[in-house]
């Protein structure tokens, strides 16, 4: 019995051992990247390989990465993180042990980043998530995760503040949320702006994911609140605009941070997604400079829409994004393929000195704080859907076109 509890311990204890890493030597850099390619969160899963698959090829085509005179491409090996935050866990502790990866490329989830940060740590391998934007990843102090996409807190405030600024001004609003990492931020994030511009909030509910958002809607549409916003992810998207249509409620905003930007949801709700607002930190007409890859930000949507049928949306370029900030990084400190400890060490310490112009904007890391390794080197911006094409409307110095408010009906559409 006493043996039994003994070697239980033992094996509890291994868990949080971590075996040495090798340096494997290699003329290309192999790099590892968990995200969601089936479940849930496919949808999104796939925006991010598009982001990154983007960049590698991007970077094979000019020969590679440049590292002190001689140029050594990239190759990416996918992990399927099943859209289960354990399968992201054990998807990255197989590419690190296995596979032997340089460095990760991360998940489309937060829920997913929240699991498998803890494995790069353990391993001490650098991670950049293109997607993840939960302010729970940042306020962890994850050493090895950074992030390219400033969390929801940086930038959920930016869409409230931009329809307090219509006339008349809005007087209340609904606020629902998914129960997930990245959802429920959003919606709180959302209350907090909200409360703020001291707009009242007639509904405040965090729901379980995937939920038929019918009943709920049927009673906040008793409420009538001037603005609904949602945190969701894409799919749960497209499923709310159409129950708020066939309950026949059309909010005068209806705001939706994530995934309104893709095409794919566009194309989903087709006239239905007309004059909602969202909020990003890049667009293909965003007026960027930079001379690594992409010249600019209408350079890379043309890219996309040449390799992908589509222009990309702040997703997907921030996970491009997160590509250059690893071959910057990688250039600063002379990093060659199979990197042991001490290199990947010094990549942290680079990563976190990088400030860069890149196609999506500045990539700058926070090196304390709140959002300790996130991005914050962009500004975020409110946008709209106008005529199937999605247009800044917020902040004023970086209008596109006014905002249209209110919505126009769902019936007379």
């Amino acid at each position: 019995m006493k043996f039994g509890f003994v070697r239980a311990l033992l094996l509890i204890a291994a868990l949080f051992v971590a075996i040495p890493v090798h340096a494997e030597q290699r003329n290309f850099f192999k790099i590892g990247v968990i995200t969601e390619l089936s479940g849930d969160l496919v949808t999104g899963g796939n925006i991010t390989k598009r982001g990154y698959d983007l960049w590698a090829q991007e970077v094979n085509a000019k020969g590679g990465i440049e590292i002190q005179g001689k140029k050594y491409p990239v190759k990416l090996v996918y992990a399927d993180a099943q859209s289960n935050p354990a399968a992201g866990a054990a998807a990255a502790e197989r590419l690190i042990t296995q596979e032997k990866v340089d460095f990760i490329l991360g998940p489309y989830s937060s829920g997913v980043t929240l699991a498998v940060a803890p494995v790069v740590d353990k391993y001490k391998i650098p991670m950049i998530t293109g997607s993840a934007e939960s302010p729970l990843i940042w306020k962890n102090k994850f050493k090895y995760t950074f992030g390219t996409i400033p969390p929801i807190n940086f930038t959920g405030a930016t869409s409230i503040k931009t329809l307090t600024e219509m006339k008349p001004a809005p007087k209340t609003i609904a606020i629902i949320g998914s129960n997930d990492a990245f959802s429920k931020a959003t919606a709180e994030s959302y209350k907090a702006a909200a409360e703020k511009a001291k707009l009242k909030i007639v509904k405040f509910s965090i729901v379980p994911s995937g939920q038929d958002m019918t009943p709920l809607l049927s009673a906040v549409r008793s409420m009538k609140p001037d603005v609904i916003a949602f945190g969701g992810h894409d799919e749960e998207h497209v499923k709310f605009v159409k129950a708020l249509k066939q309950i026949g409620y059309t909010p005068k905003a209806l705001l939706m941070h994530c995934g309104i930007t893709d095409k794919a949801f566009i194309d989903a709700v087709g006239k239905d997604g007309e004059q909602i607002f969202g909020t990003t930190c890049w667009t293909g007409t965003a007026k960027t400079k930079s001379k690594v890859l992409w010249p600019n930000a209408a350079a890379y949507a043309a890219a996309s829409q040449k390799a992908f049928n589509n222009p990309g949306d702040y997703t997907q370029g921030g996970c491009s994004a997160a590509g250059i900030a690893f071959q910057t990084a990688l250039q600063k400190i002379g990093a060659k393929p199979g990197m042991d400890e001490a290199t990947r060490t010094k990549l942290i310490t680079a990563l976190e000195q990088i400030d860069v112009q890149t196609f999506y904007g500045r990539v700058k890391f926070a090196t304390s704080g709140e959002f300790y390794h996130a991005n914050v080197g962009l500004d975020p911006l409110t946008v709209q859907i106008q005529g199937g094409q999605v247009k800044t409307v917020g902040p004023k110095a970086s209008v596109e076109a006014p905002a249209i408010y209110p919505m126009k009906e769902w019936k007379s559409r």
